[in-house]
């Protein structure tokens, strides 16, 4: 299913944290984004900051009006776009099937705590010996790829772009998450979250994105797009599995209450190897997707 956002239907849902770090500011002048436009407000803020650190706290405050102004402007020419799939789906092992499709997955290396296990998403998923289908789910969302090109004569305003589509692209998929949780797959039709108990994820199930700890492999862009065919969104890989538009981001979506983020860590030449066959790939081939995965 294919659902366009207004840049004002998901601006709402911005993690700025994220943007303020993206141009080298400290999470705590990110609760800009958190005070009232009012200048009482702003100047109120202001004075809660020690006096060495308040030009730095008024260059974030500088830097967050611009934005929105930004995002005004983008909103009359500009949409982000986000697609998703409900699968039938089953685990095999350290392997997801997902309608029929093999989706290879890695094993976490160290665990959080002592007392639980090495875990994998396919853990999160009905095994295929329990005879029974499960529901896991499949996503990916990006910015119009026309708006990677705005403001090229002005360095300042196109980075401001290029920053704010980050988190566009990530606020897109959170506000379809919460769609498809609440009514396309509806296993959470009783949520009541505000948007800052959602970026803290406080919500049932977990969406791994392909890059991530528990996700690292970027080939498995390639994979995912078999399963979605992204290309009707304006994505498209390069042969390395990179996404363009830059500002796309593409996973799977589990519904499990246990479910949890982790990090796989790094894995062994064993583990490489066991992986390589199971993508139907050379352990050369896997070498550079997991580079940062392996042991030294």
């Amino acid at each position: 299913m294919i659902i366009s956002y207004k840049i004002h239907e998901v601006s709402p849902y911005i993690n700025w944290i994220y943007f303020f770090h993206a141009w080298g500011f400290q999470p705590r002048f990110a609760a800009i984004a958190n005070i009232h436009g009012c200048d009482v407000c702003r100047a109120s803020w202001l004075t809660t900051f020690p006096e060495e650190e308040r030009p730095k706290a008024s260059e974030a405050m500088q830097l967050f009006k611009e934005a929105n102004r930004m995002l005004d402007l983008l909103d009359k020419d500009f949409e982000v776009k986000t697609l998703f799939k409900l699968c039938e789906a089953n685990s095999d092992g350290d392997n997801l099937i997902l309608d029929g499709m093999t989706f290879p997955l890695l094993r976490q290396q160290v665990k959080k705590r002592e007392d639980t296990p090495f875990l994998c998403l396919s853990d999160f998923i009905r095994p295929v010996s329990s005879g029974i289908t499960d529901i896991a789910g499949a996503f990916a969302s990006t910015i119009d790829a026309d708006m990677e090109g705005v403001y090229e004569k002005d360095p300042y305003k196109h980075i401001l772009v290029q920053t704010l589509s980050d988190r566009l692209a990530e606020a897109g998929t959170e506000k379809m998450h919460e769609y498809v949780r609440k009514e396309a797959w509806g296993y959470a039709k009783d949520e009541h979250l505000t948007i800052p108990d959602l970026l803290v994820e406080k919500y049932q199930g977990i969406r791994p994105a392909v890059g991530y700890p528990s996700l690292p492999d970027q080939s498995i862009n390639f994979l995912l797009n078999e399963l979605l065919g992204m290309e009707q969104i304006g994505i498209s890989l390069t042969e390395n599995g990179a996404m363009h538009p830059h500002a796309s981001v593409c996973g799977l979506m589990f519904s499990h209450p246990a479910s949890e983020y982790f990090s796989v860590g790094k894995i062994g030449e064993d583990q490489l190897a066991d992986y390589a066959h199971r993508r139907g790939k050379t352990v050369e081939e896997m070498r550079k997707f997991l580079a940062a995965n392996l042991q030294d």
